[in-house]
């Protein structure tokens, strides 16, 4: 009787779990329909549930001091193995039916896992572009305007660089994230494009292991929470705080939030993190305009001050020193994630900030001001 009751049971657990792997399917699928439809993203979720939802849980999550989405990442890769091992040993006692109920369990949690990406953060990814809510969409630009732009931001970069004292660079980790969390929350009340909602960055737990993998730092969509690789190099710090906190105001795309993080910046009187967005625009735009004009770009390369330079080679360093095959692996992943969520350039699309900042340059020409965004 037992062996009969046991058998209805796993009968009726695998009737179960088939009927909601197929209601999440239908679900992720509804979702994945309002991708095609960015305004109403935009005005019922991003500026509608979103907003609601930071409210709850950055309120909630900031009153840890440590990241619980780490914790969270933590228990699922645990969870992970635990439930392999057990269909592994399943199917080495020949219970093929009983390991594929685990194995329908595994597809529940990574569903219920994408269908809460979704509704959590993921729709911001589907929302009208930065350059469309700013009113950047002219961000066609000459080869001779890239090396105008990015000589003025060498510039820039070289008069903040050399302002920085050495009281600045003493700066800890929880002053540096507490000056961000102020350039934030200005350019927040300043714009209702970069509205956000007791920002916050955190120190991963994780940092040696986001170092490995490439990683400054990342934002956590399950609990809203911003976290940053503590072991970076000490001048990437204030704008990956920045950067990180972006996401937190909706900025799904890598490159909406490295603008966001820029213009966060540069807006700052903290010389260390007008720096480090101006290191950060400097990088990307030589970068740009090296595929464009390597002569122009060798020549800016002289106009770069020494003590910029020396920051250039120590993040090179950094991150050469980390290089293998755990970086390349998540390189792949993350660059088919950044294309499956409306972003078809992949890890190009970091690059895309150029764009934005020229388009943010040529208005600036015409008399922009900083409260028109």
């Amino acid at each position: 009787m037992s062996k009969v009751k046991s058998k209805i049971d796993v009968k009726k657990k695998g009737k179960e779990r088939i009927i909601t792997i197929i209601a999440l399917t239908f679900t992720i699928f509804l979702l994945m329909v309002l991708a095609h439809y960015p305004s109403v993203v935009e005005e019922y979720y991003s500026d509608g549930f979103y907003s609601f939802l930071c409210h709850v849980l950055h309120i909630f999550f900031n009153v840890f001091p440590f990241s619980v989405g780490d914790i969270l990442y933590i228990l699922f890769i645990g969870y992970f193995f635990y439930v392999l091992f057990r269909v592994i040993k399943r199917i080495v006692k020949r219970q093929f039916k009983l390991a594929g109920i685990l194995l329908l369990e595994i597809v529940i949690v990574v569903q219920g896992g994408i269908v809460i990406f979704y509704l959590f953060w993921g729709l911001n990814y589907f929302r009208p572009s930065a350059a469309e809510r700013l009113s950047l969409n002219d961000t066609s630009y000459t080869t001779a305007r890239l090396k105008d732009v990015t000589s003025m931001l060498i510039d820039s970069a070289n008069v903040c660089r050399a302002r920085i004292t050495p009281v600045d660079l003493s700066q800890d980790n929880d002053t540096i994230y507490k000056i961000a969390i102020q350039a934030v929350s200005r350019l927040s009340n300043d714009s209702v494009n970069f509205r956000t909602y007791y920002p916050n960055i955190k120190s991963s737990i994780l940092s040696p292991v986001l170092s490995f993998i490439g990683t400054s730092g990342y934002f956590n969509p399950f609990t809203g929470e911003a976290q940053m690789n503590y072991n970076i190099p000490f001048f990437e710090r204030p704008f990956t705080a920045c950067h990180e906190m972006s996401h937190q105001a909706g900025f799904g795309a890598e490159d909406e939030a490295d603008f966001a993080g820029f213009l966060a910046g540069i807006a700052s009187h903290d010389r260390l993190l007008r720096y480090s967005a101006y290191h950060l625009a400097v990088d990307e735009l030589m970068h740009t305009l090296r595929s464009r004009d390597s002569l122009a770009n060798n020549e800016l390369k002289t106009h770069i001050s020494p003590a910029v330079k020396g920051d250039f080679n120590t993040e090179r360093a950094y991150w050469l020193s980390y290089q293998g095959r755990a970086g390349i692996l998540s390189g792949i992943f993350y660059d088919r994630f950044l294309k499956a969520n409306n972003q078809p350039r992949g890890l190009a699309t970091y690059n895309r900030m150029v764009q934005l900042v020229m388009g943010l340059y040529k208005q600036r020409a015409r008399g922009w001001v900083h409260g028109d965004i």
